[in-house]
């Protein structure tokens, strides 16, 4: 993978942990425009189906995702894209879940700026800022270059997420860009890594990545064999032991 034509894979791994920390650290009073539609009061926006293969995302929305995945995760030696993997697929059927309806979240306010050990702040559920993320940043994208976020060109997408990442991309409307940015950071991860029956790490491609021997009981006595060498082990997945 060449460094100047997408982003760094040694330091998004490495940052995984940290991707995170940025959706829990920031909180904001605002409900982005975005979020609330733009249907007169008491009537609600007539839905949109999903894309085709998708349960949550419309068919602009599964562009910006498809796209993202990609420039998050090239094709290279270490591993197949994004979209390979499936780590879109797993972004989608997360949102069309619970967590992303923000069933376990506490949803009753007072909606007030957090500090930082105060958790996720937000009047909106996990897949309503996907939804409103989403129409932010290619709102910004259109603004600054001319074009939504699928269709820039790979530099100019490593660009906006170099920004993002970087917290020099402010949202019109209120939403929290950087809050945006920490839930979908943390979400690729997951969907690079998580158990395959989730959608993502198809192949198992992120754990043969790492060297994660996957949902074996144990490994003890593979570890006790090769003391003092690499250890290699072919990932099992749930689905494998089922």
């Amino acid at each position: 993978m060449k460094q100047e034509s997408s982003l760094d894979r040694r330091a998004f791994l490495k940052g995984a942990a940290a991707g995170g920390a940025a959706a829990s650290s920031i909180g904001s009073s605002a409900t982005p425009a975005a979020a609330q539609g733009s249907a007169p009061p008491g009537a609600a926006p007539p839905p949109q189906p999903a894309a085709p293969g998708y349960m949550f995302l419309r068919s602009d929305e599964a562009a910006f995702v498809e796209a993202l995945v990609d420039a998050m995760i090239p094709a290279d030696e270490f591993s197949p894209k994004g979209t390979d993997i499936g780590i879109n697929i797993y972004i989608d059927r997360a949102l069309a879940s619970g967590w992303g309806k923000g069933d376990r979240l506490y949803m009753q306010g007072p909606w007030k700026t957090g500090t930082a050990n105060q958790g996720y702040q937000l009047a909106l559920t996990p897949a309503q800022l996907w939804r409103a993320g989403i129409e932010a940043t290619n709102a910004h994208c259109e603004k600054a270059l001319g074009e939504p976020f699928d269709q820039l060109a790979p530099a100019q997408r490593n660009q906006v997420l170099t920004d993002l990442d970087a917290g020099r991309v402010t949202f019109d409307g209120g939403l929290p860009a950087r809050v945006f940015w920490g839930v979908a950071y943390q979400n690729v991860i997951e969907g690079m890594f998580a158990d395959p029956i989730y959608g993502g790490n198809q192949g198992m491609a992120g754990w043969k990545m790492v060297g994660f021997p996957g949902v074996l009981e144990t490994n003890r006595n593979r570890v006790l064999s090769t003391r003092n060498k690499r250890y290699e082990a072919d990932p099992v997945s749930i689905a494998d032991m089922s």
